[in-house]
């Protein structure tokens, strides 16, 4: 089979979550199966080490992506142009957008459907543009794939689809994630906090990961607790952060919270693993990839009880309502100063990190690739 791929996202340095979701299991799929010729699509140059193997072939197509008129110019106009042109058996897109001109079978794989949910954390244009689109691209769908039971649930009852059409592909994390010495995680102290102890949190710094929350929570922490912990805040800022701003320059306590901005995958491993918790208190997601990394480091979560965080962590977490400053704070308290809870939560989280690896998420993709290639009679 001649199989396209959506690649935008896959940006050197750069790299979210559906970035690493591609690039993990593309790495993966198009290794295992050189049976197979892979055409990956990008809305700008890219980075060789993206070309897996021979099997792969970059192709660039312009405008970029980044904008809703882009956007549909690039998905409706230019998409189908290239799909025909290199007579592709399938489009798979990995962030959900579909072609609706395109003729070919497609797989969407949809993480979630948050800006059904949350309106408000995306400008005017782009949420319009989800509302109209993504019920069009989920119904054009030859089969979907998404990240959780929750997310699956979610789009079927959103949307109205079959739940037969929808696979779910847990997200995985790298092994690279593994507990440190304690010599390295002095080290990495010394380096970012001048040796104190911190909470972690990682991820867009966006409106609906509820970092002010955290802020706040922080806050509360040390003035309730007298605490020397830090909190180490690793990610970009993206939409909205005005709020975010004015929540940060009204903390007592600011000084203690470290900014890192984005992190290379090398110095992230150290430094969630030198953490005392991560703690990640969205207001809604479809995964949470940020747990399971925590899980393969070694390190006791702090997660919002809401959405598809509990089907994620299972029993490795301690659990709070993301809109309870004050349950947050006190659930800081309780896993700084409880070595007992701490141990319990690691040990839960090695037993629970089994069911998550990108080895099985591109097993899963795989598969959901084959369903669709087998209803429409191309295997």
């Amino acid at each position: 089979m001649k199989i396209a791929i959506n690649t935008r996202l896959l940006l050197k340095d750069k790299l979210e979550g559906i970035g690493w979701f591609t690039f993990e299991n593309f790495k993966r799929i198009t290794l295992n199966h050189p049976e197979h010729e892979f055409y990956f699509i990008f809305d700008r140059g890219y980075c060789s080490d993206f070309k897996f193997g021979e099997n792969v072939h970059p192709i660039i197509i312009h405008p970029r992506a980044i904008y809703p008129i882009t956007w549909y110019i690039w998905f409706e106009f230019m998409i189908p142009k290239v799909l025909k042109k290199i007579n592709a058996d399938i489009f798979v897109s990995p962030d959900g957008f579909l072609s609706l001109n395109a003729t070919i079978p497609q797989l969407a794989v949809i993480h979630d459907i948050n800006f059904v949910h949350r309106p408000d954390d995306l400008p005017t244009i782009p949420r319009w543009y989800f509302k109209k689109f993504f019920p069009k691209f989920a119904r054009k769908a030859s089969r979907i794939a998404t990240v959780s039971e929750f997310s699956k649930h979610d789009i079927c009852v959103s949307y109205q689809i079959d739940p037969e059409k929808i696979d779910v592909v847990y997200n995985g994390a790298n092994p690279y994630y593994c507990p440190l010495c304690k010599e390295d995680k002095q080290a990495t102290k010394e380096k970012y906090t001048h040796g104190f102890d911190y909470f972690m949190f990682v991820g867009s710094l966006h409106p609906r990961k509820n970092v002010g929350g955290l802020l706040s929570a922080f806050d509360m922490f040390k003035t309730r607790y007298k605490s020397d912990h830090k909190l180490v805040i690793v990610g970009e800022k993206m939409l909205l952060t005005s709020e975010l701003d004015l929540i940060y320059n009204q903390m007592r306590y600011g000084d203690d919270v470290i900014f890192t901005g984005r992190m290379a995958t090398e110095e992230l491993e150290n430094v969630l693993g030198a953490s005392t918790a991560l703690v990640f208190v969205p207001f809604f997601e479809g995964f949470g990839i940020p747990i399971v990394e925590a899980m393969y480091a070694g390190v006791p979560v702090i997660c919002s009880n809401a959405t598809s965080l509990p089907e994620v962590a299972g029993e490795a977490a301690l659990y709070v309502d993301p809109e309870d400053v004050s349950a947050i704070a006190n659930a800081m308290e309780r896993i700084s100063s409880d070595d007992e809870l701490r141990k319990t939560l690691i040990a839960k989280g090695q037993e629970q990190k089994q069911k998550y690896s990108w080895d099985l998420s591109a097993q899963k993709l795989w598969s959901s690739i084959e369903k669709c290639a087998i209803s429409n009679k191309l295997l």
